[in-house]
């Protein structure tokens, strides 16, 4: 009985624990566990694979609907996170705090500031024209001797320069004796004969020595007629002269001309009585100050310049004619004063088209929108713009490629694709936004229906070497005027180009040659094509561009002569070459600041 009453108590407390123990999961369950709400689907295992796609985390613009392997590199597909916030305009590209953190996303926000565009002038140091002086023979004759030697010399008004033996001069010594002796009886004959002299430029105290001494001199001096410094001697001893002809070239140097190249398009900022501050390469650490005198009427046919001028003192002589110096022009854009100014970082182009990532407002993370806008001038750093913003909206800055590359893979409206969605891929290429299914077939190596009728139209649109040697001329032009979006236009002509050249009718070392540099081309004349508005960029991909070029343009005829043309100093002294067609040399690595910088290697016929 005892052992029976002790069974019993020890089953009702174990009943006891389980029940509470059972009571406990039902309050857990009911508090904890969500709601379904209205039509909700209740099969979890459908919840996390309905509606998502599967992309790559090594190729991100590989989407599919459903999981698997990766059809490029094999890896397994992961689910791609989306924003389905329909708060956000659907238009725009969302990020996360985090995301933006690391793609180092700045923003700005927009507003007015007083418009100075700086235009940067490369020029010299010349002699002012005014003060140039030819130093002629006055009488004809032989150089008996020559008191300056040599190129540079400083000399003063007056000094003798040559000695002159004349026997016209000997004559009109006679001349002037035998009417010296007579000027009593027949004074204007001795008047003319003491003009003749001084005609000859023959100076008074000269004169009167030959009337003094009474007998003839055998040569004569040249003196000179102004002060500076030679800079040239055209006459040896022992030449032949004739009257005017020059025996010294001189140059007053007390003042001298400062000569800038303005490009054309610079000119319309550049005016009379501006203020340009520069520096000499020879005097580091010293700024200069000058207002500008004048501003050449014409443009150089060749150069495609025009000069501007201003004027300096240069009594201590620091100033030498032939200086390279670099100049400033600060210029009020008076036109421009109440539009808005951006940063040149915040700015995309593509062709003709200028677009900016517009932060939207009333968000809490960084949402961002496309946006095309007007530019006018560029300010150094920043751009003018004259519409598509408002002063205070806030605009990316910092991590704009980031934020427009982000957009392409999720369809978005971008700098390549304005109306977003699927961008159109190319025969055998998958690109960023193309959500394919499990069977599509458009992989790569794989022909689709149509695609032979594409080969048959490419196949009219092809292109020869001397087409893509056109197109790569353009932009080498267009480098050597630091103009990155017209390099930017080239480059892609040239891409294109190289995607529809005939092949047809090649020889196997025409053949061989051009497979060898034909996706190594293509790959820098897209960086050239995406890169607009980073020139150092650009020319970085122009210098490993040359190199393909010039292999074609050895294995083919282009049809033209061309001239290989290096630069010592770019590539931090390693060197570069380039191709032109004409034997004037025009830098495409240097541009504007070192135009003429550079030689002729080889001729290529």
């Amino acid at each position: 009985m005892k052992k029976l009453r002790e069974f019993k108590i020890i089953s009702n407390k174990y009943l006891k624990y389980s029940l509470l123990l059972i009571l406990g999961i039902f309050l857990g369950w009911l508090f904890f566990h969500p709601s379904p709400k209205n039509g909700e689907n209740h099969d979890h295992s459908s919840e996390v694979v309905q509606g998502t796609i599967w992309t790559c985390s090594m190729h991100p613009q590989i989407r599919l609907e459903e999981p698997g392997k990766c059809p490029i590199c094999g890896m397994d597909l992961i689910p791609l996170v989306q924003n389905n916030s329909v708060a956000i305009d659907p238009d725009a590209i969302h990020l996360t705090a985090e995301a933006a953190q690391l793609a180092n996303v700045l923003t700005t926000v927009v507003s007015r500031e007083k418009p100075v565009k700086e235009i940067r002038l490369y020029g010299k140091v010349q002699a002012d024209e005014r003060l140039l002086q030819s130093q002629v023979a006055h009488v004809p004759g032989r150089i008996e001797r020559l008191a300056v030697n040599f190129t540079g010399e400083s000399v003063v008004k007056g000094q003798v320069l040559a000695q002159v033996y004349s026997p016209e001069l000997v004559t009109a010594q006679q001349e002037l004796l035998e009417a010296a002796s007579t000027k009593d009886v027949q004074p204007a004959i001795y008047e003319a004969a003491r003009e003749k002299l001084h005609q000859w430029k023959l100076t008074e105290s000269q004169i009167t020595a030959i009337e003094t001494s009474g007998s003839v001199q055998n040569t004569v001096d040249i003196r000179s007629n102004s002060g500076g410094i030679v800079t040239s001697r055209r006459v040896n001893t022992g030449d032949y002269v004739s009257q005017g002809t020059v025996l010294f070239d001189i140059a007053d140097l007390s003042r001298v001309w400062v000569m800038f190249d303005a490009y054309e398009s610079d000119l319309q900022f550049i005016r009379k009585g501006e203020k340009i501050s520069f520096t000499l390469q020879s005097l580091p650490g010293e700024n200069f100050s000058a207002s500008i005198v004048f501003v050449d009427p014409v443009i150089d046919p060749v150069t495609r310049v025009a000069k501007v001028r201003v004027e300096m003192a240069n009594q201590s002589g620091r100033f030498k004619p032939e200086m390279f110096t670099t100049g400033i022009v600060s210029s009020n854009l008076v036109k421009y004063r109440d539009n808005l100014v951006i940063p040149k970082s915040a700015v995309l182009w593509t062709g003709k088209r200028s677009i900016v990532y517009v932060k939207q407002p009333d968000t809490d993370e960084p949402v961002f929108k496309i946006r095309e806008i007007g530019l006018g001038p560029m300010l150094g750093e920043s751009y003018v713009v004259t519409d598509g913003l408002t002063e205070g909206e806030e605009i990316v800055t910092s991590g704009t490629f980031s934020v427009d590359a982000a957009a392409q893979l999720e369809g978005r409206p971008s700098m390549m694709n304005p109306r977003g969605g699927k961008t159109s891929s190319m025969p055998g290429m998958i690109m960023p936004g193309d959500t394919l299914k499990a069977d599509d077939k458009s992989m790569p190596g794989m022909d689709m229906p149509g695609d032979q009728a594409k080969k048959e139209s490419s196949a009219k649109n092809a292109v020869s070497v001397k087409e893509i040697v056109g197109y790569y001329l353009q932009l080498k032009n267009a480098l050597v005027k630091d103009n990155s979006n017209d390099a930017a236009d080239a480059g892609k002509a040239l891409e294109a180009a190289f995607k529809n050249f005939d092949k047809t009718a090649l020889t196997e070392v025409q053949k061989r040659t051009y497979e060898d540099v034909e996706a190594d081309a293509q790959e820098h004349a897209e960086h050239i094509g995406a890169n607009g508005g980073n020139i150092e960029h650009q020319r970085e991909h122009f210098e490993l561009l040359s190199k393909d070029i010039y292999d074609l343009v050895k294995a083919f005829s282009s049809g033209q002569v061309l001239y290989k043309d290096f630069d010592p100093m770019f590539n931090n002294g390693k060197g570069a070459f380039w191709l032109s067609e004409s034997k004037e040399i025009r830098n495409p690595y240097m541009g504007k600041a070192m135009l003429t910088s550079g030689s002729i290697k080889e001729e290529i016929k």
